[in-house]
């Protein structure tokens, strides 16, 4: 029995993810210097293991209700509503937005694409894109339309303008983002939000390093907004600005600030008829994130990360440091990716280099996992200096 004939269009038109082929090809290799993976390096919060930990010991280990554990999502409420001001209430509340926990982001995602899109549907992604935003629309049979964002990798209006039909039902953008770790401006998260606002089409913020965002990438928050006070600095978001929530769909997550990548939770909130959708499909999906992890991740709002995202700041410093003075580098304002360009002087794709850094024993991925270019590399600093030093070093001398 052939059964690739039994295959869907739909699983026939989807790749696998790039990533995974470069984990693959570090196995082959031996103690390489691994730049490539999107994964803290620091264990879990003490305060978050021992919450989850007893939440499993006192049999907390059934499913949760569809829309998430009542503690966490009235946790999760409380600071929406001290962070960006939003007053969220239950499904059903047409004057409110409400908040749904998901399986990861990724979960929050798969679900927002599920509930906004149709068959020849379009939303509007970044190019480079986090490599799940194309294959997600191809899931749900719409088409994910690239907003060429070199050189510095920012998506803004100006950009996303022309690209908007009687199709475009969603903008979808990420910021710091994921590959180049590059955050908009508060007026570059205004002006998208009021293009999206005029336009009639949702804003899905993909927000899930807002807590691993570096000091100088952070503003003083406006006055009068919710929780604002001394010392009080924030990633821009368009979720902050006056009447988001009626546009806004704002996806975070924890597994990245507080290294808990494999507990898969995150959260949204936004308008409720669109979060309210998603509870829908989550019941038919995911039917909940994983119950005694939700109970664990309570700790993460009094966890203080602080420390840990200025440790990853000084990476950065090196990977500019040591790769500025050979290259092009859009400075990385959160997250722990930087995207490298290939000196065009080498005459190599982004690919080509790569296979360069796998004869040194250095794993970095290339751009065209994230882009329709194949021009850059992305490479990840969130491993031990000394390691980051090294590798950096290897990769300084094959771009001289």
């Amino acid at each position: 029995m052939n059964t690739t004939q039994l295959l869907s269009d739909r699983a026939n038109a989807m790749d696998s993810s790039g990533i995974r082929r470069v984990f693959e090809l570090g196995a082959t290799l031996k103690d390489p210097v691994n730049l490539s993976i999107g994964q803290p390096d620091f264990p879990v919060p003490d305060p978050l293991k021992n919450a989850a930990i007893e939440a499993i010991a006192t049999d907390l280990n059934g499913y949760s209700l569809n829309q998430g554990l009542p503690s966490l999502v009235l946790r999760t409420t409380k600071h929406l509503e001290d962070d960006v001001g939003w007053l969220c209430g239950p499904p059903g509340d047409p004057t409110n937005p409400t908040v749904l926990i998901t399986a990861g982001t990724s979960g929050a995602l798969v679900l927002s694409f599920l509930s906004v899109l149709g068959a020849g549907d379009e939303i509007i992604i970044p190019d480079p894109y986090f490599v799940s935003y194309p294959e997600l629309a191809t899931m749900c049979g719409a088409k994910a339309v690239r907003c060429g964002c070199y050189p510095d990798f920012k998506m803004t209006a100006e950009r996303v303008a022309p690209l908007i039909t009687e199709r475009t039902k969603a903008v979808l953008f990420c910021s710091p983002s994921n590959p180049a770790g590059v955050a908009l401006t508060e007026q570059e998260c205004a002006d998208l939000l009021e293009l999206c606002r005029s336009k009639g089409v949702l804003l899905i913020a993909d927000e899930i390093y807002d807590e691993f965002a570096f000091a100088d990438a952070r503003t003083q928050a406006a006055a009068g907004d919710a929780g604002s006070g001394a010392g009080d600095l924030r990633c821009p978001s368009p979720a902050r600005l006056p009447g988001s929530e009626e546009t806004v769909l704002l996806i975070r997550g924890f597994g990245k600030t507080y290294g808990c990548t494999g507990w898969r939770l995150g959260y949204c909130a936004g308008p409720p008829a669109i979060v309210g959708a998603m509870i829908k499909m989550q019941q038919y999906t995911f039917v909940c994130a994983p119950t005694p992890l939700q109970a664990g991740v309570l700790a993460a709002f009094d966890t203080d990360m602080g420390p840990t995202v200025q440790a990853y700041a000084k990476r950065r410093d090196m990977v500019m440091e040591t790769l500025g003075a050979v290259t092009e580098i859009a400075r990385p304002d959160g997250a722990f990716y930087a995207f490298v360009k290939v000196p065009e002087h080498l005459g190599m794709t982004g690919t080509q280099f790569f296979e360069r850094c796998v004869e040194e024993n250095v794993l970095v991925i290339p751009g065209g996992v994230f882009s329709d270019r194949d021009t850059h590399i992305r490479l990840s600093f969130a491993t031990e200096p000394e390691r980051l030093a090294e590798g950096l070093e290897k990769i300084a001398a094959l771009m001289r």
